[in-house]
């Protein structure tokens, strides 16, 4: 008997909506993960991209869990010297949500080709609707 490996034509993409309202980011985030890479499927292949579409509504309803509201930071820097930037989270929350669980999202997600394929299958939203009804997304409960 021989291990089935699945092929990347032969993936069938589902369209998932979490509501990320009331939750921790860092749950609705590794949910969202697990989703885009297809582990929740009996074919699951590590090296084929076979994850589904994931929508994530109410981000600005999500919740830090802690002292990260006040105490973690969102830091890049702009390339030139003494071009660190820092946000602290609860600016980042009120100001831009969606960014916040991308940011999660993407540290969940693998470095390579197939981690940014399947990035581009994440959508967030601030508020409760979304412009993908004609998908017909099932909603995943956490």
């Amino acid at each position: 008997m021989s291990t089935y490996m699945a092929k990347a034509g032969q993936v069938d993409r589902k369209w998932y909506v979490l509501d990320a309202a009331g939750k921790p980011l860092g749950r609705v985030a590794a949910t969202a993960a697990t989703l885009l890479r297809g582990k929740h499927k009996p074919i699951f292949t590590p090296h084929v991209d076979c994850g589904d579409h994931v929508i994530v509504v109410n981000a600005d309803k999500a919740v830090l869990t802690g002292g990260k509201l006040e105490k973690k930071f969102y830091r890049r820097h702009t390339g030139y010297i003494g071009g660190l930037k820092e946000v602290k989270y609860a600016t980042l929350m009120s100001s831009r949500p969606e960014l916040a669980m991308e940011l999660a999202v993407k540290g969940m997600i693998p470095d390579n080709t197939i981690g940014r394929k399947a990035l581009t299958r994440l959508r967030v939203y601030k508020g409760t609707d979304h412009k993908h009804a004609a998908q017909k997304p099932e909603a995943w409960s956490l």
